[in-house]
């Protein structure tokens, strides 16, 4: 298990968190602001878990709790990034009652989703863990979540791919159908990126692995290839460039994972850690 993720900083995700708050409160909660009204009640609350996996964004829950009102105290009992068991808790809260009340829905959904994603992920590593080969996540992502989506799989133990388009170059089938071949795509991209980013290549075939080895491609990425065209892949770029990374992409499965990480490749990206995940179920105990 992974303990690598690093959120990014509260100035980045306060506006999201805000924004999903927003999203829930709309003009007001009328439950809680009519059962509530008169004074500021002081209560506490238990997370427990549903279903065992690893516990992931308890930080970002606390802070949406922290945004309604900044003295509720969230204390965590499994640490982030840890296993838990069904039954177990997981949190302890303390704080105004309307803030726990109005913040509950959001800040479990968020680690309901995170823990899934990190839980998935780290049974796809485990699988490869003997292994050279790494898992790396992909930009299948839920609009609005790729910084936590991302921070999930990171704890789950995988290692994040580009956040954007921003981050490298990936020159995809349809790049390549654009600028009419692999050449032409690397040629052009190489004379107008900024230093250092790398070129990334999608390869069907030998062939254009050959024609991205020729263009000195930074990663050569095997797609969908099956595993007696990759094994001859990995071998050819190893002869020729031993300095070119290699990725393997595409259908990949909990049953098929570990047979792609025998091909030798460097690194497996997989979307399925964050588009298959199940959410960990959680709930929350208002105690008194």
């Amino acid at each position: 298990m992974s303990n690598s993720g690093v959120l990014p900083p509260w100035l980045v995700l306060d506006p999201l968190l805000r924004g999903w708050l927003v999203e829930d409160i709309g003009r007001g909660d009328h439950t809680t602001n009519t059962l509530l009204v008169e004074n500021v009640t002081l209560g506490s609350a238990k997370w427990i878990a549903k279903a065992s996996g690893i516990i992931t964004g308890l930080p970002v829950a606390a802070r949406v709790f922290q945004i309604l009102n900044e003295k509720v105290s969230f204390v965590t009992v499994v640490p982030e990034g840890a296993w838990c068991e069904s039954g177990q808790v997981v949190a302890e809260i303390h704080g105004s009652l309307d803030a726990l009340l109005m913040g509950e829905r959001v800040a479990l959904n968020l680690a309901m989703r995170l823990s899934g994603i990190a839980t998935l992920t780290n049974i796809y590593v485990e699988k490869i863990a003997d292994l050279p080969a790494q898992l790396v996540d992909t930009r299948k992502t839920t609009p609005g979540l790729r910084l936590l989506e991302k921070y999930a799989t990171a704890l789950g133990g995988a290692i994040n791919h580009r956040m954007g388009l921003d981050d490298a170059v990936m020159i995809k089938d349809n790049h390549i159908a654009a600028a009419m071949g692999i050449g032409e795509a690397v040629t052009r991209i190489r004379s107008q990126i900024p230093y250092p980013l790398t070129i990334e290549v999608e390869t069907e075939s030998l062939e254009q692995v050959k024609e991205a080895l020729k263009h000195k491609a930074d990663i050569i990425m095997l797609d969908n290839m099956p595993l007696d065209m990759m094994r001859q892949a990995v071998q050819l770029i190893r002869q020729q460039d031993s300095r070119v990374k290699i990725e393997a992409s595409g259908n990949v499965t909990l049953e098929t994972i570990r047979s792609v990480a025998e091909t030798d490749v460097d690194y497996i990206s997989s979307s399925a850690p964050i588009t298959q995940s199940k959410w960990l179920d959680l709930s929350m105990r208002i105690i008194h």
